[in-house]
């Protein structure tokens, strides 16, 4: 007969792992800040993980498109894993290890970030990921379990929760989570995101410098773009709910991106 643990152990686990975790609370205070810049101008928030770790990754995003506290503006957070027909049409036609690398692709661009969760840091599909927002100027962090390991080596910035189990991990994981979404929403109020200010961007996503100065709720008073401005002569001025001022259509270039 197998002799399990009292289950009270898990929480003894959960409070030893905790204690040496809020070391690291500055890094979700600077990823919570870094997060609103790029959201206030306009940029996104790519998430992806495997199982659990999808699921805190849908937590995350939905706390900002919905709200995390107070209410506040919708921000753009997409749930990888989350559109269904797209990961099996990937995983069905270029295989398992795309699934989320060929939607970076498809959605990052510059200046964007990409959080991938994984309790290994081993995960393949992650690693692919990785590598493709690498290569489209996605900026990527990692939520990782213990240190070292192949996802933070792939990461430009990583948060490595040691802990003994899985279930720890992923427990911490929504711990670091609810950290940057209250940090993110104090930079939103206070506007301390300027500090991470990531400039503004142009039509095809790409930024080209740090702009002009913006309002409160992240408009560029000068009109040179991101929410509400110009954008570069192609399709006229817009106002602060984003129709065209001057009768002008929403441009696109020739693949139809905006």
């Amino acid at each position: 007969m197998t002799v399990h643990p009292p289950v009270t152990v898990h929480c003894d686990e959960l409070q030893d792992a905790l204690t040496a975790f809020r070391a690291s609370a500055h890094i979700t205070q600077r990823w919570g800040e870094h997060l609103a810049a790029v959201l206030t101008g306009g940029g996104r928030l790519l998430a992806a993980g495997n199982g659990g770790s999808a699921a805190q990754a849908q937590h995350l995003t939905a706390e900002l498109v919905g709200r995390y506290r107070d209410d506040r503006p919708a921000f753009s957070a997409i749930a990888l894993h989350a559109d269904t027909s797209s990961t099996t049409a990937i995983a069905n036609d270029y295989g398992v290890d795309e699934v989320f690398a060929r939607q970076v692709r498809a959605h990052g661009r510059p200046g964007d970030v990409l959080m991938l969760l994984s309790t290994s840091g081993a995960s393949a599909n992650l690693l692919s990921a990785a590598d493709a927002a690498r290569a489209a100027g996605v900026r990527v962090w990692a939520l990782t379990g213990p240190a070292p390991n192949p996802l933070m080596a792939g990461s430009d910035e990583s948060l490595c929760v040691d802990a003994p189990t899985g279930a720890t991990v992923q427990e911490l994981h929504l711990v670091a989570v609810h950290m940057v979404c209250e940090a993110f929403d104090a930079a939103v109020e206070n506007g301390t995101w300027r500090r991470h200010d990531v400039g503004r961007r142009d039509g095809d996503g790409r930024q080209d410098g740090p702009g002009g100065p913006r309002n409160s709720d992240g408009r560029w008073l000068d009109g040179s773009g991101g929410i509400g401005g110009r954008r570069n002569g192609h399709g006229g001025r817009r106002d602060g709910d984003g129709r065209w001022r001057d009768g002008g259509d929403p441009w696109r270039d020739g693949d139809g991106r905006r």
